[in-house]
C-alpha cells in the first residue's frame, strides 16, 4: 500500500546517501535538481547536550544551503489554531526579525552587523482567503529576499518517524500534500525566490497505524490522519529547536543563549 508522506526517505526508488554527523543519522537524496537532507533523532527538543548537538547539525545544514549575502524571509506555514499544523507559526514567533533594525539605532544596540531577516505567518486559505503562494509572491516582489525559508508540519508514512525526523530541501515545499489538501507549491518558479523547505512530521496516515498494529487494512482508515499523544509539547519543542537553528544559521555572530534571551524579552 502507498501511504501519504512528505518525506523523501519514504518515497520508493530513491538512492540515499547515509552518514552520521554529530551523533545523528543523516540521509541525503536527490529528485531531479532538488536535494533532500533528512536527520533522524530519538527526540527533538529536551534541553540537554543531545538537543544542542541536533540544533548545531540543523544549523550546519541550513548554512550550506543559504546564500551568503542578502535578506532572508522566514515563512511559518500552517494553521496556528490546529496543534499538529502549528509548527510553522510557533517557529516563526521565535525567529529574530532584524529587517527593521537599521542605521544608528542598530549600531547603538550592538546589532549593526546583523543580516536582514523578515518573518511572516501567512495563515491558511480557509481563514485568510489568500493562497500562501500568492501572499509570498507579493512579499518577494516587495522585499527581494535572497532566499525564503519555509517551515511547515509534514506527514510521515511510518509511526516511528513522527516528531523524530527533520527534513530540509532545496526545492521548496508543497503545503498540505501529505494530507491530500494540495495547495500551490512554494518554490523559486512560483514565488520568485529560492525556497528552502524545513519541516518535521507531526501526523501519519491512519492506514499505517492499522497495518502496524493490526497487520492489515481497516475500512475507512485511509481517510484519517493520526497524531501522537502530547503533540502540544512535541510541536512546541520542535518549533523552538528549528527557530534557534534558523537564527544561528542566518546570524551566527549571536550565540544561542543570547537568542533565547532576546526572544523572551
Amino acid at each position: 500500500m502507498a501511504y501519504r508522506t512528505d518525506l523523501a526517505m519514504e518515497r520508493s526508488g530513491k538512492t540515499m546517501q547515509k552518514e552520521k554527523l554529530r551523533g545523528f543519522p543523516v540521509r541525503r537524496s536527490k529528485e531531479g535538481e532538488v536535494c533532500y537532507v533528512t536527520i533522524e533523532a530519538p527526540r527533538i527538543g529536551g534541553g540537554d547536550d543531545e538537543e544542542a548537538s541536533l540544533r548545531r547539525l540543523v544549523t550546519d545544514e541550513l548554512q550550506k544551503l543559504l546564500p551568503q549575502k542578502g535578506e532572508i524571509l522566514v515563512a511559518g506555514l500552517g494553521n496556528a489554531d490546529m496543534t499538529p499544523d502549528a509548527l510553522g507559526p510557533i517557529c516563526a514567533d521565535q525567529v529574530f526579525a532584524t529587517r527593521h533594525i537599521k542605521g544608528t539605532v542598530a549600531h547603538e544596540v550592538g546589532l549593526g552587523e546583523l543580516r536582514s531577516v523578515a518573518v511572516v505567518k501567512p495563515g491558511v486559505l480557509g481563514t485568510t482567503g489568500i493562497e500562501t503562494a500568492e501572499l509570498l509572491r507579493a512579499l518577494v516582489q516587495k522585499l527581494h529576499p535572497a532566499a525564503v525559508i519555509a517551515v511547515d508540519a509534514l506527514a510521515a508514512g511510518r509511526l516511528h518517524r513522527l516528531c523524530k525526523t527533520i527534513q530540509i530541501s532545496t526545492g521548496g515545499i508543497a503545503p498540505g500534500s501529505g494530507v491530500r489538501n494540495d495547495r500551490p507549491r512554494l518554490d523559486e518558479e512560483t514565488i520568485g525566490a529560492p525556497v528552502i523547505g524545513l519541516g518535521v512530521p507531526t501526523v501519519v496516515d491512519a492506514a499505517t497505524l492499522c497495518e502496524d498494529l493490526c497487520s492489515g487494512e481497516v475500512e475507512g482508515a485511509g481517510t484519517m490522519m493520526v497524531t501522537p499523544r502530547g503533540i502540544d509539547s512535541l510541536v512546541s519543542r520542535a518549533a523552538g529547536l528549528l527557530a534557534l537553528a534558523i537564527n544561528c544559521a542566518i546570524n551566527d555572530s549571536i550565540d544561542p543563549e543570547t537568542y533565547e534571551q532576546l526572544m523572551l524579552a
